[in-house]
């Protein structure tokens, strides 16, 4: 065998091995991403079990209240049904909305808002809120992870050729929240001694 040889073998072994190392890469990243949205959509899944509870709850006080609870039913709706990560980003996009109008005709019922029942289910869907920001945030940056992988070099010599794409970021608007505004003015003044 000549010295030759030897390099193009040692060149050919050295070239599978960065293949299978890639490869492996892109499985592992794809797979940690598949797990990341799993667990977005447990808590997804979790959060469209409590609100039929909810609007249950608030309609034995708000019964006229019909299209704000219609909203809400048909915001999630369209979240159980969604098929790609931009139609979940929407539908919970439309859904936050239509918590936010169902919680502001809460806030017109004191006894409501005094219900053990209401209060419970109330800390329950925070809970969850956070859970999905946490899970969230999880899954965007494993996407993050996985999609530099492939566009970058090496790997984007050859992630197409191996059937990985791009994946899409869960995009959910978060609620407007004006600055807190402090006013002392009517506050009764004291004498430093």
């Amino acid at each position: 065998m000549t010295a030759i040889a030897v390099i193009v073998i040692l060149a050919a072994v050295v070239l599978i091995a960065i293949l299978i190392g890639l490869f492996n890469k892109f499985v592992r990243l794809r797979n940690r991403a598949d797990n990341a949205w799993a667990q977005v959509d447990l808590q997804l899944k979790r959060r469209y079990d409590l609100i039929p509870n909810l609007v249950e709850t608030v309609k034995g006080y708000a019964s006229h209240e019909r299209e704000v609870f219609e909203n809400v039913t048909n915001a999630r709706s369209a979240g159980i049904s969604a098929q790609s990560v931009e139609e979940q980003g929407q539908a919970e996009n439309q859904l936050s909305t239509a918590l936010r109008r169902l919680f502001a005709v809460a806030e017109a019922y004191p006894d409501l808002k005094a219900n053990q029942n209401f209060r419970e289910l109330q800390r329950e869907l925070s809970d969850t809120e956070q859970q999905i920001l946490i899970s969230r945030q999880i899954y965007n940056d494993t996407v993050l992870a996985y999609n530099n992988a492939i566009q970058t070099f090496p790997g984007i010599l050859l992630a197409g050729s191996f059937g990985f794409n791009a994946r899409d970021y869960l995009e959910i608007e978060e609620p407007a929240r004006a600055p807190v505004q402090v006013d002392f003015s009517d506050q009764p003044q004291t004498r430093d001694s």
